[in-house]
């Protein structure tokens, strides 16, 4: 069968392992990430009151890096996610993308979760849940998340989440809306690729962890952007949640943006005036009204 929202006999075509294969399209993704982790530390020294480790879970891992504009700690808060195909990456090294909405007076939560192989993705989106929960009992208000590449996929599954199942006494729409930046939100493709080697996915558990399999509740707020240079699975992924979604009641849009690769994608966050953050600090101020 040919998989979600693909047109019949492309996977016969199609390279998956190079179409997933990021690092390998960017060659200067070393030098990227590097420049990350230099200006996440230079943030997290200027940035005017930050909350930094806040527990939600057991592990070491399962922390909320909150970044305020101001000491009031009274600001909307954005919940972001990293990528990483949920077997890489620190939040420490992603602090520098709360830059634009700290300059729109909105805060962001930095959350870190655990990584395969040590623990499956069905307990990591577990984990994207529980730290959704500890931020709105936290800052008292409904929060917005995002989320780049598998952090797309975690951002994905919260606006899907039947929040009163996992907390009763949580508002069923503790995450209204979401912003997935180069997301995955259709993982079976990947069970074929080498990334499963960590992952470890049937494409029956695949199919289960896939927010594109998933109802979203009407009313739902989501955006799927991907960078104009992405791979043609990529593009496919956020056109098909937001087509899919769609149909279901929810708000979607689906923007590429032009010159601008998996890892540059993240570069607009920085920047207070970009389209990206303004809409997400609009998301954000919207849902505390």
């Amino acid at each position: 069968m040919p998989e979600a929202g693909r047109t019949p006999g492309a996977e016969d075509t199609l390279d998956l392992a190079l179409e997933y294969d990021n690092r390998a399209r960017v060659p200067d993704y070393p030098a990227i990430v590097d420049g990350w982790i230099r200006r996440s530390a230079t943030l997290r020294a200027e940035v005017p009151a930050a909350d930094l480790g806040v527990p939600y879970g057991p592990s070491p891992r399962q922390t909320l890096d909150i970044l305020w504009p101001d000491a009031s700690r009274q600001a909307p808060v954005v919940l972001f996610f990293h990528g990483g195909y949920w077997q890489h990456g620190h939040p420490r090294n992603f602090s520098f993308v709360a830059e634009g909405c700290l300059g729109q007076s909105v805060a962001m939560a930095i959350a870190g979760y655990d990584l395969t192989p040590d623990v499956s993705l069905a307990t990591i989106v577990a984990q994207a849940r529980a730290a959704a929960l500890c931020l709105a009992r936290l800052v008292g208000r409904k929060v917005v998340a995002c989320g780049h590449s598998a952090g797309g996929h975690l951002t994905a599954a919260l606006l899907c989440t039947p929040w009163r199942e996992h907390s009763p006494g949580a508002p069923a729409d503790l995450v209204p809306a979401g912003v997935g930046l180069s997301g995955v939100y259709d993982v079976e493709p990947l069970v074929a690729t080498p990334l499963n080697t960590a992952l470890r996915l049937t494409p029956e558990e695949a199919r289960r962890v896939s927010p594109s399999a998933w109802a979203v509740p009407p009313g739902r707020v989501f955006d799927a952007v991907v960078g104009g240079e992405e791979s043609s699975e990529f593009l496919r992924q956020g056109r098909h949640i937001t087509d899919l979604w769609a149909t279901q009641g929810a708000t979607t849009r689906y923007v590429e943006l032009p010159a601008t690769n998996h890892f540059t994608i993240l570069e607009p966050l920085t920047d207070p005036r970009s389209a990206l953050v303004q809409r997400l600090t609009s998301l954000a101020r919207g849902i505390t009204d």
